[in-house]
């Protein structure tokens, strides 16, 4: 009998004649947390596809044993009933079906003569719940009446109820807030204790060092190394990914601030549901040429429908009188916005950022089609160099410019997001979480990309839940609570401790 649960032995997956994975060497035991870390596009998801069986036995090479056994798995079906279970990062659940419905999908209690046994799939859906602490869960209502906190649970109940020996948690708190974060930690805690095994994926290092026993790097498909959490720090986690010291996260350069470049005043979004409640009450502010403004707040206070209605894209009825070079402009529908010199990198990359039936070369070059319009027709050779030349610039790793965008990694659509939208050279450019989801390495080079584009003259708009990164990258930072504005700050000695303040004041 082997001490580990899992060994994955010189794992090796080809696409074409590109190695996505070239050797890999992974073992865990039971109750153990592994941290699998890694830049986008390291291999991280293409590990864990070879291991769920989404790449069945055969599409390649090397050895999986599971218990001590080989394990040679045709499909996601035989590596669930093993008891490998993934979360994914774009959670798999039905909206519309009930808390139960979901938690039994596929795997149904039925009744003599094939009716569903909801008084028992309550029961037990209610029990697993309980077990991660949501009492305040109906399971007979649909799973869109909860937020991201709970699906995410809900999603770890559905994994338990398939008897889960190894749950996989891919950017599990991509989407949370930081209560809801403690809470999930608590509970991989307490699933580590009954002898569960979890891999743990995540961009946020701070949670790998709280959670993870041991952390796996993988850098270009090729192992890096493996080592104990007790030996490790976050620093040095950092420099096993990207295979370089990185002394300071924040290349915060100072530069000389211009004049007044950008002017909203009054700006107010009606909620989508409650047209009578105010989701932003009356905002106004300033912006100067190359100026980084970072907006912080509370989830929930009000900054992304704020950035939406300045774009022209907010879903509800919103009010705006948006000022640029001293003159008036109409921000009615984001195509105003962008012929204005607006830009937007939106907070729901794959719901608003992207078009996921187009390849890469067509997402990056949508916003500047006309540019390449001749005579009705589109000029190919001239738009694939500006592609090939911005994912040069912006470091896109793909293969080609015409592989489809979903089958690049997070960080690397988000870069496509960024290229295009500075396509249209903007004046002002509006990040909204611009480094969800996004590895450390690709978050420096953004970060670099913004102060370049700063120094240059651009002015920057960032939204971001993460304290740390608004006032390691901020000129000046506007502190949003309830939809109003908290304050206002330059950010020189400005401490998380007064933001927080700020946000929750009344």
């Amino acid at each position: 009998m082997s001490d580990y649960l899992l060994e994955m032995k010189g794992i090796v997956k080809q696409f074409g004649g590109v190695r996505a994975l070239d050797g890999i060497d992974i073992k865990i035991r039971p109750g153990e947390c592994l941290g699998l870390c890694g830049e986008n596009g390291a291999g991280k998801s293409t590990l864990m596809k070879v291991l769920s069986a989404v790449y069945p036995h055969g599409s390649w090479d090397g050895e999986i044993l599971w218990d001590g056994t080989p394990l040679q798995a045709a499909s996601i079906r035989a590596t669930e009933a093993a008891g490998i279970v993934i979360i994914h990062q774009e959670l798999m659940l039905v909206p519309a079906l009930s808390v139960t419905e979901n938690l039994f999908l596929g795997h149904e209690l039925t009744l003599p003569g094939g009716r569903m046994d909801y008084p028992a799939m309550h029961r037990r859906a209610s029990a697993l719940l309980a077990e991660l602490g949501l009492t305040d869960v109906n399971v007979a209502l649909p799973v869109l009446h909860y937020g991201g906190g709970h699906q995410q649970l809900i999603e770890i109940a559905k994994a338990l109820n398939k008897n889960a020996r190894l749950l996989i948690l891919d950017e599990p708190t991509a989407s949370l807030s930081a209560s809801e974060i403690a809470v999930l930690l608590d509970i991989v805690r307490s699933l580590k204790a009954r002898g569960v095994a979890c891999i743990y994926i995540s961009h946020k290092l701070e949670e790998v060092a709280a959670i993870c026993d041991t952390v796996a790097v993988i850098r270009d498909g090729r192992h890096i190394a493996t080592t104990p959490m007790a030996q490790l720090d976050v620093a040095s986690i950092i420099t096993q990914m990207v295979g370089r010291e990185m002394h300071q996260l924040y290349p915060r350069q100072t530069r000389a601030l211009g004049e007044v470049l950008f002017e909203a005043r009054n700006v107010s979004c009606y909620d989508v549901d409650k047209p009578q409640r105010k989701r932003v009450d009356n905002v106004s502010f300033t912006l100067r040429k190359g100026e980084i403004v970072g907006i912080a707040g509370l989830v929930g206070a009000g900054r992304t429908e704020l950035v939406s209605a300045l774009f022209g894209a907010y879903p509800g009825r919103s009010e705006a009188q948006v000022w640029l070079h001293g003159k008036q402009i109409d921000v009615g529908t984001p195509y105003q916005a962008i012929r204005a010199g607006l830009a937007l990198v939106p907070e729901e990359r794959k719901q608003h950022g992207i078009v996921p039936d187009l390849t890469l070369a067509q997402n990056m070059t949508l916003t500047v089609l006309q540019r390449f319009s001749r005579l009705g027709r589109i000029d190919s050779e001239a738009e694939l160099a500006t592609v090939q030349a911005q994912m040069t610039r912006f470091g896109v790793r793909a293969a080609s410019p015409f592989l489809p965008i979903t089958s690049l990694s997070g960080g690397n659509q988000q870069k496509v997001v960024l290229s295009k939208m500075l396509l249209s050279q903007p004046a002002v450019l509006i990040l909204d979480e611009p480094t969800r989801g996004v590895d450390v390495g690709a978050k420096y080079e953004i970060y670099q990309l913004m102060f370049e584009l700063a120094t240059q003259g651009m002015a920057i708009i960032m939204v971001s839940s993460e304290l740390a990164e608004v006032l390691g990258i901020s000129d000046r930072v506007l502190v949003m609570g309830e939809g109003k504005l908290r304050g206002d700050f330059i950010n020189d000695g400005l401490t998380q401790e007064t933001v927080l303040a700020a946000a929750l004041a009344h």
